[in-house]
């Protein structure tokens, strides 16, 4: 929590007062500025949770407070009943970037005074605010009206936001947008279909709460993704719905801004009950038919006299073999087998194996009375007096002819439907792996264009019509906050489209004879100008030059040395290592390194750690690095990040397509 800071302007005591509460403290110091400069109000304190919004409430008791609806820890959805008991005469507008009628109306009826979009034109917030206090008679409107919206929103963004609306409304998916607490605040119709509630009821319902008994599971899930331990995070659980329970596969993810700061989270769901219904039945009969193959079973049982004829003969000896007793006692057992086995000797061979280790054990061809035979399973207990003299030998025989024709037929089956299930294994991961490209494209693309194009178009207004009245720190703070939203922009862009040929093999490099030195030394300038302060040293031998795209060249190396100095730790170290025919260039921060959990992902398309960033930068930059016949890797004993590239006297330039 922060207070409000006034840098130098003495604002009247009478104003009417207000609390700003909002977890981006670039927003708030731009809304901060606005309001003091209007001189109709008095901004008397400022918090980041919707925990500071209720202590600000209760310590300040302001006329007026400004509530973000997601942040961090507690939102503001469920700060605001807390926030009105606190301070029943506080007038509470809610400030959102998400455009939700159902969310304004929900926020209404939780006792909000007004609901407004981060959209809304700040020349009238001061008016929109003060019109909520007792005894007003203008009415506040609950979202920006669309002309001020779209004088407010770039062509370009509006453009994209449109087409992520749709493809939000039309998935077949369920999807759904949350606050940092888990709270809907939009979903779509196909989400509201898996819950078996209408898409607008379901805002600012807690998605935990649906899950019945499994709430603790969702809640951990939530978690997990806004703290940065996960980045996205796939959970199985129960939903409770109207018409009974269901078992739904949860996708959840974060989107972050520039700061990597948590703006809102990203849900895709799936019905999986009937899947889940399915795999229990057939185990269920699986289980059932493996009983009754175990227990429904004929055994012939009968003994055998020391020499191996036959002394004894059951009912189901007679019913498997075809003899009867009066026909089989007396007779050698040898009867039961094929000729070749009986020429081998081998029933003879069996008994004497049953008396050196007590029993004998085997699966073989047995003949029926009838000449017809069938696959036995033999056992063979030599059985002794209490003197230890052989006396005889039980045997007993099970026909299992069906079930060796069952087995040979499941190990069939089994390997088919092992293949069968591999193919739909991969299948899954290619769906899933474009799922999750797509949602993380969608979300990282809108909110990394959303703030920087807010700050910008803000910024520049404020100082176009406020410049005399501004002191000096808060030219200085607006100017940074539109040089590094620019630039913010400008790498995004050219990542975006890096990416988008690369994908789609259209890139083509025109190359050239590059002197190393003097390119380096360039790249580090550029780079110490966007960002005063950071330390780059450069290691680089004279003379060295390699075969390069100089505009390709120099976006490696700017993708390096940007995660370097957002990653790491100064100094930053820039190093040249020639070889017989490549040059490695290798870039090293004082930072602790890269996880074991995030290396074999480095170079992933979307591969980002808790850290955040788009997970484009090292993509691009091993991408072109072997465009140019090298390759970009990252060394983990040396702590660096390493691009090789042909020397020039290696060979001729070429053009090359990745």
């Amino acid at each position: 929590m922060a207070p409000d800071a006034h840098h130098g302007k003495t604002e009247p005591t009478d104003l009417p007062t207000v609390v700003i509460v909002d977890d981006a403290v670039e927003v708030r110091t731009l809304v901060r500025t606005r309001l003091r400069l209007s001189r109709k109000v008095t901004v008397v304190g400022e918090g980041s949770t919707g925990r500071d919004a209720i202590e600000l409430a209760g310590r300040l008791r302001p006329d007026l407070m400004l509530l973000d609806v997601s942040m961090p820890g507690m939102d503001g959805l469920e700060a605001l009943p807390k926030v009105r008991a606190s301070s029943p005469d506080t007038r509470v507008a809610m400030y959102s970037g998400f455009e939700e009628t159902g969310l304004a109306d929900q926020t209404l009826e939780l006792g909000a005074a007004a609901f407004f979009e981060k959209s809304t034109p700040l020349e009238t917030l001061a008016d929109d605010l003060l019109s909520l206090l007792p005894g007003e008679d203008r009415t506040v409107q609950l979202s920006a009206p669309d002309d001020r919206r779209a004088a407010a929103v770039e062509p370009v963004l509006k453009e994209h936001l449109e087409r992520f609306r749709e493809v939000f409304e039309d998935a077949a998916i369920g999807m759904a947008t949350m606050t940092l607490s888990g709270r809907i605040v939009r979903a779509n119709p196909s989400f509201g279909r898996l819950v078996a509630r209408d898409a607008d009821e379901l805002v600012a319902e807690s998605y935990a709460d649906l899950a019945g008994e499994d709430a603790g599971l969702v809640g951990d899930a939530l978690a997990k993704v806004v703290s940065g331990d996960r980045d996205v995070l796939q959970i199985e659980h129960r939903v409770v719905t109207r018409l009974g329970d269901r078992r739904l596969l949860s996708t959840i993810s974060s989107v972050r801004d520039a700061a990597q700061r948590p703006v809102y989270l990203f849900l895709q769901v799936q019905d999986v009950s009937a899947q889940r219904e399915v795999e229990e039945e057939l185990r269920l009969s699986e289980q059932r038919f493996r009983l009754l193959v175990e227990t429904v079973q004929d055994y012939a049982i009968f003994m055998l006299d020391p020499d191996g004829h036959i002394a004894s003969w059951n009912a189901g000896a007679q019913r498997i073999k075809g003899w009867t007793a009066d026909e089989i006692v007396g007779k050698h057992f040898r009867n039961f087998y094929p000729e070749e086995k009986q020429l081998e000797r081998h029933p003879e061979h069996e008994l004497e194996l049953a008396i050196r280790d007590g029993h004998y054990e085997e699966e073989g061809w047995r003949v029926r009375k009838d000449g017809s035979t069938f696959w036995a399973q033999v056992t063979i207990t030599a059985v002794r007096d209490a003197t230890g003299e052989l006396i005889g030998f039980a045997k007993v025989t099970r026909d299992i002819t069906e079930r060796r024709q069952w087995l040979l037929e499941q190990e069939q089956a089994a390997r088919a439907l092992a293949q069968a299930n591999a193919a739909l294994e991969e299948v899954n991961q290619q769906l899933s792996h474009a799922a999750e490209d797509q949602s993380q494209f969608l979300g990282v693309t809108a909110h990394e264009l959303r703030s920087p194009v807010g700050v910008l178009g803000g910024s520049a207004e404020l100082l176009r019509r406020h410049w005399p009245d501004l002191p000096d720190e808060e030219r200085v703070e607006l100017l940074d906050g539109m040089t590094s939203s620019a630039a913010r922009l400008q790498r995004l862009l050219k990542d975006l489209l890096t990416a988008s040929r690369i994908r789609s093999s259209s890139i083509e490099l025109k190359q050239s004879d590059v002197d190393l030195a003097g390119a380096l030394e360039r790249i580090a300038r550029s780079i110490g100008r966007a960002r005063p302060g950071e330390d780059i040293e450069l290691r680089v031998p004279p003379d060295l030059t390699v075969v390069a795209d100089p505009d390709r060249f120099a976006q490696m190396v700017e993708n390096l040395l940007d995660n370097a100095l957002r990653h790491g730790a100064a100094p930053v170290v820039v190093e040249a290592r020639p070889h017989h025919v490549t040059v490695d260039i290798l870039v090293t921060d004082s930072g602790a390194g890269v996880t074991d959990a995030m290396r074999d992902r480095l170079f992933e398309r979307f591969a980002t750690s808790s850290e955040g960033g788009t997970g484009l930068g090292l993509y691009i930059v091993r991408a072109l690095a072997r465009a140019h016949g090298g390759d970009a890797n990252y060394l983990p004993d040396d702590g660096a990040f390493v691009i090789t590239l042909p020397l020039a006297s290696a060979g001729a330039t070429e053009k090359r397509t990745p």
